[in-house]
Formats: C-alpha cells, structure tokens, sequence
C-alpha cells in the first residue's frame, strides 16, 4: 500500500472512530484519559517530527535556491513575481469571503443563548492566547523584527521569517564571492538538504499514525454538537475555501502555469492530506518541497525559493478565513460594517494572514487584534474557537496549495519550468520505497540544475 493511501485511511479511520466515541460516551473519564496520554501524545510527537527539520530545510533550500538564482537581478524578478502573486491571490480570496459572508449573513441567525455559551466556554482560551503571542505589537515592529539580531535564536524560536531573511542574505553573498570560495559550503549546503530529506521521509513513515491521533482528539472532544450550533458560519468558511481552490486557483494553474488542474490536484494529494491533518504550513513544507520536486518537477532554484516563502507569507485560506470571522463576530454583535471598514478588513486581512504564524491556531491573536481595530469586540472571536482546529484544518490546505500554484506560476515565467514535465513525464512518488539516492538526481531536494 502506497504511504498517501495509508496516511488517508489513517485520517478516515480517526474521524471515525472519534465521531463514534463522542456520540457513546463524550463526558467519560477514560476518553479524556485517552486523548491526554496516548492519543494527544501520539500526534504531537509526529508534528514534532516535522517541525524538527523545518528550519534547517528551510535555510538550505532557500540559500541554495537564491544561490541558484546567480544574477542578483534574477533574485529581484523572481522575488517581485513570488510577492506580487502572494499579495494577489491573499487579497482575492479575503474578497470572495466578505462577498459570500454578506450574501449569507451566518451571524444574524445565531441565538443570544447560544452565543453566550460559547463565550462562557472559550473566552479565557482566547485571552490567553491573545497574551501569550504579543500579537498587539502588530504593526511596524513586525517588519522590523524581520531582520533578526541572532538567526540561530530565531531558529530556536521558530521565527520563520526572521530565518528566511538570513537565508536570503546567505545565499545572495555566497552568489557575489567567487564560484570556487563558494563551493564547498554550496556542497555541505547540499548535503544539509539531502540530510534532511531523508530525516523527512523516516518521518512520514510514522505519518498514518499521527494523522489518526490528531484527527481521533478533535473529533472525539467536539462530535457534531458543536458543528451544528455554527452549522452556518462554517459552511460559508468552507465553501469559500472550495471556490478559491476549485475556480480561482484552478483557473490560475490551466491559464498561466499551462497545467490541467485535475493533474495538478491529484499530483499533490499527499500535500493536501499533510496539511488537513497537520493544520500547519510549516509542518507541511517538507512534503510541499518533496512533492514540488519529485512529482511536479519544479527546479530547486525556484521551488527552494518560493516555497519556504509561501509558508509564511502567502495564506490564501487564512486571510478567506480572517475576513469571514470578523463579519461574522460583527453581525453577531450587531456591528454595523460599511463598505469602508469591510475595505480596511480586506487590507487587514492579507497584512495579518502574512505575519500569522503558521502553526496551528496561529493567525487566533492576529485575528483578534484585526476585529478589534475595526470596531468589533475582539472577545466575540471567543465563540469560534471550538470549531477553529476544523477549519484551521481546511485553510491549511488552501495555504499550502497557494503555495505550489505560486511555484508553478514564477517557474514557468522565468522559462525554467513546462508543464510537459509533469504532465507527461511517469510519476515520482513523493515518498518512494527506495532510497533518496535512486531518485532522479535533477528532482533531489536542495540539488542545483
């Protein structure tokens, strides 16, 4: 059985047997026992699998990949059309869930009870999380702290983008010294990325019993209570999501990476599995880089470079999400929105989906900090957190699917890329049997053309 076959029947056979659980016995002591000590565990140890290796992959692609670039002026272009795209597609998928939330107004049906609750329940968890992120620092500080005093703390810190800026730095001085001061450490960079590779595909063999513990936890705390009670505010949330999956991004792929999309989904399935069941960017950018090599072919030097990038910067599904809670805590409220504020919160939305951490749970503190500033009681985002981990779940997937429809789209404009490679081209499992080693070595991670 291939490792995504598996990795799905794990998340099936996990929601299952949790819906099943909660609908038997919700409230039992040994169920939370369960969750706490083995199911709990279980999931975390596997997103710490990944989010081990994020940040020496993410140096290594990314220095090579700029390195790769050689031409200084390469690495502007190519950045100016990674960031154009980013900013683009955040902002058009923050519009079409503003549109779909005042065509459906989930907010104005939801009883005064039934809010009340739901505060009662996970005010604290919102306050909490509000004051553990600094998130209220928000502003010019964040771009400031983009440059990091010590990248080694900021590694250990899991600050993404203060380590892809010194890994941009990196690679653009090893570009400017000469080819043969710079090769060895662009040989041990290499060998770091083929390393780590290879740590990542160890990893995902314990994938279909990570997902199933991750999946079993959520499913069997919140059963479909819950879900009804927001039955509406998640409905408009998901089918925003598929939109911009199935028209927006779709149409992007077939018009200007010249890929037809049901290729393209189905190429990337085990990034989409990976990212429902891990609910971060982060945690999934080692299979994102794996699949964009091994399976859609893209060139290290451009897919080294955009990747780790969008899975920080480019949060399609986050910002979607963003600009619905806050309409929705609005109506809810009473709030009154305007067409200039909803205006303000499509700004807001791609400026806070960027600085979101993308980890699960992570854009929370930014959200809250976001309706705040436009007139909306940020506690009110209190009564969405029961229902977050499934549509943190769901916007994970659009993020990183962004994110590979970003690396289609700049490699086949920069002539480095046809689409020919991967749609006629046999197959590249993503996480094939044998070794790294027998791969073909033009699709290696971190290995430049």
């Amino acid at each position: 059985m291939k490792l995504h076959t598996k990795i799905l029947l794990g998340l099936a056979l996990g929601a299952a047997a949790g819906v099943a659980v909660n609908m038997a016995a919700a409230d039992a002591g040994w169920l939370a026992w369960i969750n706490r000590n083995v199911t709990g565990p279980v999931g975390q140890v596997f997103l710490r699998l990944l989010f081990m290796v994020v940040m020496p992959l993410v140096f290594a692609t990314l220095s090579l990949g700029v390195a790769g670039l050689g031409d200084l002026r390469n690495v502007g272009r190519v950045g100016a059309k990674t960031l154009g795209y980013f900013l683009i597609t955040t902002a058009l998928a923050a519009a079409l869930g503003l549109l779909l939330v005042n065509a459906v107004r989930p907010g104005d049906g939801l009883p005064g009870e039934t809010v009340e609750r739901l505060q009662g329940i996970y005010a604290g968890q919102a306050e909490e999380r509000l004051a553990s992120s600094g998130a209220a620092g928000f502003g010019i500080d964040t771009f400031v702290n983009i440059v990091p005093r010590n990248p080694i703390r900021s590694a250990a810190d899991m600050d993404m983008l203060g380590v892809i800026f010194f890994s941009i730095v990196f690679g653009i001085a090893l570009a400017m010294i000469p080819a043969e001061r710079s090769a060895p450490m662009l040989r041990w960079l290499e060998a770091l990325a083929d390393t780590v590779t290879k740590m990542i595909d160890l990893a995902m063999r314990f994938a279909p019993y990570g997902v199933f513990a991750l999946i079993f936890v959520v499913t069997s705390t919140f059963g479909w209570g819950l879900l009804r009670q927001l039955a509406l505010y998640i409905a408009v949330v998901l089918v925003g999501l598929l939109i911009h999956a199935t028209v927006t991004l779709s149409v992007i792929v077939r018009v200007f990476a010249g890929l037809n999309p049901i290729r393209f989904w189905s190429k990337i399935r085990e990034v989409v599995i990976t990212a429902f069941s891990t609910s971060s960017s982060n945690a999934t950018l080692p299979t994102t880089l794996l699949v964009a090599e091994r399976t859609l072919r893209i060139p290290p030097r451009i897919g080294g470079f955009v990747l780790p990038l969008g899975a920080t910067m480019n949060m399609n599904g986050t910002a979607l999400f963003e600009g619905v809670t806050v309409l929705f805590v609005a109506q809810v409220f009473g709030v009154d929105m305007p067409i200039t504020k909803q205006a303000i919160v499509v700004v807001l939305s791609v400026l806070t989906a960027v600085g979101a951490a993308g980890v699960p749970g992570g854009s929370i503190p930014l959200l809250m900090v976001m309706a705040t500033s436009v007139g909306v009681p940020g506690e009110g985002i209190a009564i969405i957190l029961g229902v977050d981990r499934i549509l943190d779940m769901s916007r994970t997937v659009l993020n990183v699917a962004g994110d590979l429809t970003a690396a289609c789209v700049v490699a086949r404009s920069e002539g480095a890329w046809d689409p020919a490679d991967a749609e006629d081209a046999a197959r590249v499992e993503a996480f094939p049997d044998e070794p790294l080693d027998e791969a073909p070595a033009a699709y290696r991670p971190g290995r430049r053309p």
